[in-house]
């Protein structure tokens, strides 16, 4: 079993990398296999809303040449997701959602897969980024998994963040629990336990 871990920060070493380490070192120690990727300070394109990806049914954007369809392969192979962010004027930082927005609409590979979002401030703004980045899970059908507190660690710095001792415990948490969570589904599938039964969409227009 594999848990990819996305470093959304520009900061390849900053404060959501250490969060996002000390989750993957217990995942590890849990018997979790763990790949953390830096999205890196590269343009992501934004989302055109073309809907190319869905009219091809390829799980592929179109707009090739940045992160998003590598990542489209990568969660293909994965069993579990964990998306850290900075906090960036009370969300998460714009590079970050811009590729998750791509990511999510055109990847059919994440349903099901148990998903956490991690994010990372000096002082405020953590409770409204945390909560913007979940909803990439529900939108998916993807169980999130909690911890013993919101999923924060805090610090100006990478230095601080390792100072915030209840922050990483809290991702110590998180993983085992995420750890436990891939252990249960994989031992419903041994005993024929299916997928819950997906119904058709149903899109409702407000405006009559």
């Amino acid at each position: 079993m594999k848990v990819l871990l996305i470093n959304g920060s520009p900061h390849a070493n900053g404060t959501t990398f250490t969060a996002l380490s000390e989750a993957a070192k217990e995942l590890n120690a849990q018997g979790i296999e763990t790949e953390i990727f830096q999205l890196g300070t590269d343009p992501v394109f934004p989302c055109l809303g073309c809907r190319q990806c869905k009219k091809n049914n390829d799980e592929k954007c179109v707009r090739d040449g940045d992160v998003v369809n590598i990542l489209i392969e990568k969660v293909k192979e994965i069993d579990g997701l964990v998306i850290g962010s900075p906090v960036h004027y009370s969300s998460g930082c714009g590079a970050l959602t811009t590729c998750l927005d791509r990511l999510f609409y055109a990847s059919k590979s994440l349903e099901n897969k148990p998903g956490a979002s991690v994010v990372c401030c000096r002082r405020g703004g953590a409770s409204s980024a945390f909560d913007q980045l979940n909803k990439y899970f529900t939108k998916t059908n993807m169980p999130i998994v909690s911890s013993q507190y919101w999923n924060m660690v805090y610090g100006d710095c990478a230095q601080d963040a390792e100072k915030d001792f209840e922050g990483l415990q809290t991702m110590r948490t998180l993983a085992r629990n995420m750890a436990w969570l891939l252990k249960c589904i994989e031992a419903g599938k041994k005993a024929s336990i299916p997928y819950p039964e997906k119904e058709s969409g149903i899109r409702t227009n407000f405006i009559r």
